[in-house]
């Protein structure tokens, strides 16, 4: 069986008391943040490994580096074979920085991107713009609904009910 579904077994585990759960994320948590602060001290080397290696270099359980890996996926310049990877395969952490922190707060995970290394990477002003830039990616903005009385969108100067309009509703009696 690959490591992630080993680690998602785990750390998924649904039958398990919510209390145990809450322990196994908060213990999990702080151990990412450990490697985060030590990643975030030197953001321009890309750091490679066997999955075992890694975990060893931050003091992390092969499973716990696995979890780690799972999350930082999305933010490597190249994604590492998380689906297949056993102990033995080689992974970067080369990671790029916006990605990274804009993943860090999508993901609500403040302890991270309010880490006190990130201040010698990006200064205030350009980590508020990837912050709202990030909130903003998830914002729907809904125009203005078109009566059927309106005049038609497409240019036609028709009412809208007697051009595209007549076209939706005859769609929607098929």
């Amino acid at each position: 069986m690959a490591l992630l579904e080993e680690w998602q077994k785990i750390a998924y585990d649904d039958k398990k008391d919510k209390a145990v759960i809450q322990r196994f994320w908060n213990d999990y948590f702080l151990k990412e943040k450990g490697v985060y602060e030590k990643l975030l001290e030197t953001p321009e080397e890309a750091v490679t490994g066997t999955v075992k290696e890694l975990a060893e270099k931050y003091d992390l359980t092969v499973m716990e580096m696995t979890g780690f890996l799972d999350g930082i996926n999305d933010s490597l310049k190249e994604a590492n074979p998380i689906d297949t990877m056993e102990e033995d395969t080689t992974v970067s952490l080369d990671f790029d920085n916006e990605k990274l922190y804009k993943n860090m707060v999508a993901a609500g995970a403040d302890w991270l991107y309010d880490l006190p290394q990130w201040d010698a990477i990006y200064d205030k002003e350009k980590k508020h713009a990837l912050y709202l830039e990030e909130k903003k990616s998830h914002t729907v903005i809904v125009g203005k609904k078109i009566g059927r009385n309106d005049p038609c969108p497409c240019g036609s100067g028709k009412k809208y009910k007697f051009c595209c309009g007549k076209k939706k509703a005859a769609a929607a009696n098929s």
